[in-house]
């Protein structure tokens, strides 16, 4: 079509090292960004996070607002396909953040847990077109388990990519594959065409900060 955005597809994960427990837990959150260039090459890109105090959800929304700042750069627009296993951020963006807009950014059972997270991942997103897409965790998909690698390695490692980086995602697929029980069962997902490219209803606009 023309005037059509680019197509994006971006992986996400978040990790937080005993979640849920007592005591700063560390965290991470891991990205792959695919694209194709105009001569039609497959292009990779890292992004990962991490934060020494944290927890999944945070992370989860971390993911989002870090992947579309790294997208957003110099105005630029895409269609976005976005994969995570969390179901917080992927229901929540599908879903609940009309239902807590329309409310005046409340919830009836209570405060909405991580609300500036939120607002700082749907900003980062508003400018694109985005499919929010779950897929289960840990089940062997071969792009959701090598971001779940980056996530896991940013939370222990306790560091940071500084933006987009040259993917390792080959030579993580070759690795795995030299192992007698690696994490990824089947090939790599393709990228995809952009016909069944489906958009998610648009985000609602979050209060602006004030300084």
């Amino acid at each position: 079509m023309s005037g059509e955005a680019p197509l994006v597809a971006v992986y996400a994960d978040e990790s937080c090292l005993g979640n849920g427990k007592d005591g700063d837990n560390p965290g991470g959150a891991g990205i792959l960004v695919e694209f194709m260039t105009p001569g039609g090459v497959l292009v990779r890109r890292d992004l990962w996070v991490s934060e020494p105090a944290t927890t999944n959800n945070r992370m989860a929304l971390r993911s989002a607002s870090e992947a579309f700042r790294a997208l957003s750069g110099k105005g630029r627009r895409f269609r976005v396909i976005f994969t995570s296993d969390s179901r917080y951020l992927v229901d929540g963006m599908r879903s609940w953040v009309h239902g807590w807009a329309r409310k005046g950014w409340r919830r009836s059972g209570g405060p909405i847990e991580n609300l500036e997270l939120w607002y700082e991942a749907i900003a980062a997103a508003a400018r694109h077109e985005v499919e929010w897409r779950w897929v289960r965790g840990h089940d062997g998909h071969p792009q959701n388990e090598y971001v779940n690698h980056l996530a896991t390695r940013a939370g222990a490692d306790r560091s940071s990519s500084g933006g987009l980086v040259e993917s390792e995602f080959e030579s993580w697929v070759a690795a795995q594959r030299s192992r007698a029980r690696g994490a990824m069962k089947g090939e790599p997902i393709p990228f995809p065409d952009g016909s069944d490219f489906r958009a998610s209803p648009r985000l609602p606009a979050v209060p602006q900060p004030t300084s």
